[in-house]
């Protein structure tokens, strides 16, 4: 485990090479994430999905591979227990001048490679808190499509897969400059989007979305925000054609408002 620090403060803790199971998706993650004021904002291995794993990039079906964790999503069946998961292995540090930069390789159930990919995470002060730089570029040596629940048949939504943040429990609300709740937000590809929390109150801000990607969003049943990489059609992988995302995570004490934001 190393850490993220902003002016001497600890603001997260990066867990490269998990002590998970199998079926959890064995991924580098970042928890516990925090506010200045030591908020906590991650949760990690809830009950009701002991496959979240606090911040991470992980997709459900990578050309038939489960790297998200859990049940898969079968077209005709729903969600089905299969012996398909693999692991996200951390393989090499990579120098950097700030933050963490590291080599990863995106491994079948038999260890085959599917992607590569490089990461840099940065922490920084922001005007209202810090801000979390969440860089990565996923590239792969034949062409590897990228797939959801959605694109395998699951209706209302259910696109996740790609950066995730499961929030800390609690009663949260979401909106983006000009929507507001779950079901409105969810799939929109607005700017930025917030996430809140009113009991030990904190701000979430999320940036960086790209070409189809698509935010998916839940409130509900549970709190988590994913910028979603195949949110409604797969998205394919090839060596002429790598993914490179720059998410952004303003990190906040506190209920900021559409103004404060803006």
């Amino acid at each position: 485990m190393t850490q993220l620090a902003v002016d001497g403060v600890t603001v997260a803790s990066y867990v490269v090479t998990p002590a998970v199971d199998a079926i959890q998706g064995v991924r580098p993650y970042l928890h516990p994430v925090r506010t200045l004021h030591g908020t906590a904002v991650t949760d990690c291995a809830p009950d009701d999905h002991v496959w979240h794993l606090g911040v991470s990039v992980a997709m459900q079906d990578v050309a038939g591979t489960n790297l998200w964790g859990g049940r898969t999503y079968v077209r005709d069946e729903g969600y089905t227990w299969r012996d398909d998961h693999g692991a996200i292995v951390h393989t090499g540090w990579l120098p950097a001048i700030e933050g963490l930069r590291h080599r990863m390789e995106w491994r079948d159930r038999d260890g085959g490679v599917l992607l590569t990919e490089e990461r840099h995470l940065r922490a920084a002060r922001a005007r209202r808190g810090w801000e979390l730089s969440v860089d990565f570029t996923l590239t792969a040596r034949r062409e590897i499509p990228l797939g959801s629940p959605a694109t395998n048949g699951r209706p209302d939504g259910a696109g996740y897969g790609g950066f995730f943040w499961r929030a800390a429990p609690g009663e949260t609300q979401v909106f983006t400059a000009d929507a507001e709740g779950e079901d409105q937000v969810n799939g929109s590809a607005a700017p930025w989007l917030a996430l809140t929390r009113g009991e030990t109150p904190y701000t979430l801000v999320f940036r960086g979305l790209a070409d189809d990607d698509r935010w998916f969003v839940r409130t509900g049943i549970y709190p988590g925000v994913c910028a979603a990489l195949a949110f409604d059609r797969p998205l394919v992988v090839t060596p002429e054609a790598p993914v490179t995302r720059r998410l952004r995570v303003l990190v906040a004490d506190g209920l900021l408002t559409r103004e404060q934001i803006a």
